[in-house]
């Protein structure tokens, strides 16, 4: 067969006209040659760079030809060119116009779109294809549509007039676009749109002059899945993804987030990565507030950077910011929950080799409550020195850093600190066990400005001094043995016990003169009693002469999984009066700390267990407790979970001036959550948090929504504890939300729905896994 440089349907005719009109005749069915349908994407098949040099391959009922007029395939004509098919009732070449024209259930396929079209034309001398009334479908992405006219420049472009685009199987017109004009472009993967509108069930719902609109998986410039949501608290919402592809190492997704009740947002998430930096800017901007019309503009942003500048310098950015305290709570944002206290702002530049590890630090904080005011650091120049194995096995290195705290309040104290901390450490370690001695020696100073009185929580003046001198010594030894066995009472399992204990020994040093500028208590569990420090940051160095003691026990199948790990410890305090005390009045207290204790259980891989208790040997009671248990079956779950706190210890452990403000009794919460598929197109979701100690539902919600191939349709309900009228357990407010959600998938790679947004504080947390 000869090769012809034109289209395949004008070749496949060409070919025909080469032969004599004598031996025009019926072409064989059966002539052995194999017409596959192509109704799948082929677009990796291996063809020549040149489509049209491809071989042609013919069948029909019948062939007639008049010489210089016209030549006619007729009767289930099938044209195969490479990737590319054509199938028509008949097919007329009119030579003098060298026009080509397939009539009658005309099906044309190129492996990347299939179009279904009562007519054809096909112009040899530009090289364009023409078909009216047609339907087509994209082969290798989701996508199909209908139109009045499409015409075919090039390889590629597709030019489509009046006609339609959605991702909805056939037979289902749920939404679409219809357009005055579309441009496809198969390789680009990128529909244009002119005089465009949407249509849900037939109903217009927006109209676009113009927009693009990603047809694959690739990044590209245009519009993604819109979505609409009718809600008590903002009313009608519709929300426009516009995604740009501004380069290959940067990009941008702004949407247009309209909110009945407050008026039109913008939000912004702009991504880039280079050679040596990586860094994200969202932002999220509301001109007025029409239901909080006193806050004025509103709007929040968050930048993060990473930048290694070579092997050894590097620049990190974390900042937050939003235009007020009650942002979160009023709002549904991406960028953060009501839950959340503060926003992190800081900067590091830092330098790194083999033995140093500095940093030069601003922090701040944008807190999220009345009445706080927190301490900027501007900034800390962070020192670290380390030297491993100087010595016999010995490592030594030192900690310094020097600090200087700032704060827009006249009644703390700013200051300058100085610390350095060298050390000593020799580890010691086996297969089946490690000991590790550390010795240190803590030295610190303190430049305060002390501008007015300083007063405690029960209202005396702190004896704070300008000057400060504190060096404290600090010794601890640590060991820890891993022994294993097979059991002996469950078949193919393993057991370990992992034993450990510790000596710490901090001496009693005067501490009163010194304000606390970063300093938080540590948590309080299993993991803790070995700790060699009870707070962060060096303000303030509890005093210690303990010995701390634990186990663990870890139960492993036959598989090497971990099923069942144990854990329990306990700290005793060779001097009582380093022992914090819940009950400072009872002199009957003993010199032991509570029991940890920590289990996790995972019980085939469907079954799992987390929980956590601190029993107060002293008062016998449990001061501190929480426990989750969860049924999971692929995406289908359901949880119970628990948290308990008693007053006395949250008293004895936070510094609060009004501990009732927050809680009379401590807390002891219930919450109960799941998930659940009802059938292919069905989800629910729900969940439920009550407080036993006020007796009151703290929030709950309750979720359903259908997923089809191409749209989904969602209900939440929804009802969240705000505020109390009257002091804690008096006269709740709540805040109540029915939302009505609408969205589309299918179109720009998107072929499931995004998570509701729920705004709930208390969330999901999977047990039995780290990355709650």
């Amino acid at each position: 067969m000869s090769r012809f440089s034109r289209t395949y349907l004008a070749a496949s005719i060409g070919a025909a006209l080469l032969a004599s009109y004598a031996h025009a005749e019926e072409t064989s069915k059966n002539s052995g040659q194999t017409m596959p349908p192509a109704e799948q994407c082929s677009v990796d098949t291996a063809q020549s760079s040149d489509s049209n040099q491809e071989p042609i391959n013919i069948e029909a009922d019948s062939l007639e030809a008049i010489s210089g007029q016209r030549a006619t395939y007729k009767g289930d004509v099938v044209v195969v060119q490479g990737n590319k098919t054509i199938t028509a009732d008949n097919v007329t070449l009119h030579q003098k116009e060298n026009i080509v024209v397939a009539e009658g259930n005309v099906v044309m396929n190129d492996g990347e779109i299939r179009a279904v079209s009562d007519k054809a034309t096909n112009n040899l001398d530009k090289d364009e294809i023409t078909l009216e009334n047609t339907q087509y479908q994209f082969l290798c992405t989701p996508g199909r549509g209908e139109a009045v006219f499409v015409s075919k420049t090039g390889k590629k472009l597709y030019e489509i007039e009046d006609g339609s685009i959605t991702s909805c199987p056939e037979g289902d017109n749920s939404w679409r676009f219809l357009a005055s004009g579309i441009d496809i472009d198969p390789d680009e993967e990128v529909a244009t749109l002119y005089n465009s509108r949407v249509e849900v069930q037939n109903v217009p719902i927006f109209y676009l002059p113009y927009m693009q609109m990603p047809i694959g998986d690739r990044r590209k410039t245009g519009v993604l899945r819109p979505s609409a949501s009718l809600g008590s608290k903002n009313g009608f919402e519709f929300a426009l993804p516009v995604y740009w592809n501004l380069a290959e190492n940067y990009d941008l997704l702004t949407t247009f987030n309209y909110m009945q009740n407050r008026g039109l947002q913008l939000k912004g998430d702009f991504r880039y990565l280079t050679s040596n930096s990586n860094g994200r800017l969202r932002a999220e901007v509301l001109g007025k507030d029409k239901k909080f019309e006193e806050k004025g503009a509103r709007w929040a942003s968050q930048f993060t950077n990473n930048t290694r500048f070579n092997s050894n310098w590097g620049l990190k950015v974390d900042y937050s910011q939003v235009s007020d305290i009650d942002y979160f709570t009023d709002m549904d944002s991406s960028l953060g929950n009501r839950s959340d206290g503060q926003l992190l702002q800081e900067g590091d530049v830092t330098y790194r080799n083999a033995n140093w590890d500095t940093a030069l630090r601003v922090r701040d904080f944008q807190i999220l409550v009345e009445n706080s005011q927190p301490y900027q650091l501007a900034p800390q120049f962070e020192a670290n020195y380390y030297l491993p194995n100087f010595y016999k096995g010995l490592d030594f290195d030192v900690v310094s850093h020097i600090s200087h705290f700032t704060i827009n309040d006249d009644n703390k104290p700013e200051a300058t600190r100085v610390h350095i901390e060298p050390g000593l450490t020799l580890p010691l370690a086996t297969t089946w066990g490690t000991w590790t001695t550390e010795a240190r020696y803590l030295s610190t100073y303190y430049d305060q400005d002390i501008r007015n009185p300083v007063l405690d929580n029960n209202g005396n003046v702190r004896p704070l001094e300008e000057t400060v001198f504190r060096n404290i010594p600090q010794f601890r030894t640590h060991a820890g043995l891993v022994l294993e066995r097979d059991t002996s009472f469950i078949s193919g399992y393993t057991q370990t016990l992992e034993p450990q204990a510790q000596y710490l020994y901090v001496p009693q040093v005067d501490q009163s003169g010194i304000y606390e500028y970063d300093t938080t208590l540590l948590q309080t569990d299993y993991y803790g009693l070995f700790r060699s420090r009870k707070y962060s940051g060096v303000d303030k160095i509890a005093a210690a002469n303990q010995v701390s003691y634990g186990a663990t026990s870890r139960f492993f199948d036959s598989g090497n999984r971990e099923r069942l790990a144990v854990s329990f410890g306990q700290i005793y305090y060779l001097d009582s009066e380093t022992k914090p005390s819940n009950s400072p009045s009872d002199d009957t207290s003993s010199n032991y700390s509570a029991w940890a204790i920590e289990t996790d259980f995972n019980y085939n891989d469907r079954v799992f267990y987390r929980g956590g208790i601190q029993y107060d040997i002293d008062s016998s009671q449990v001061s501190l407790g929480n426990s989750a248990i969860e049924y999971r079956v692929g995406g289908d779950f359901i949880q119970a979970n628990y948290r308990y706190v008693t007053k006395e210890y949250i008293e004895n452990t936070v510094s609060l001036n009004n501990i009732d403000s927050i809680t009379k009794n401590g807390i002891s919460q219930i919450g109960l959550l799941g998930g659940y598929r009802l059938n292919p197109n069905w989800i629910f979701k729900g969940q439920y948090f009550y407080d036993t100690t006020e007796k009151t539902s703290m929030e709950w919600l309750a979720q359903i929504q259908y997923e089809s191939d191409c749209w989904y349709l969602g209900f939440d309900l929804s009802k969240q504890l705000r505020s109390w009228e009257n002091g804690i357990g008096n006269n709740p407010v709540f805040e109540q939300n029915i939302r009505v959600n609408f969205g589309i998938t299918g179109l720009g790679g998107s072929t499931a729905p995004p998570p509701s947004p729920t705004g709930n504080a208390l969330g999901y947390g999977r047990p039995f896994t780290l990355n709650n």
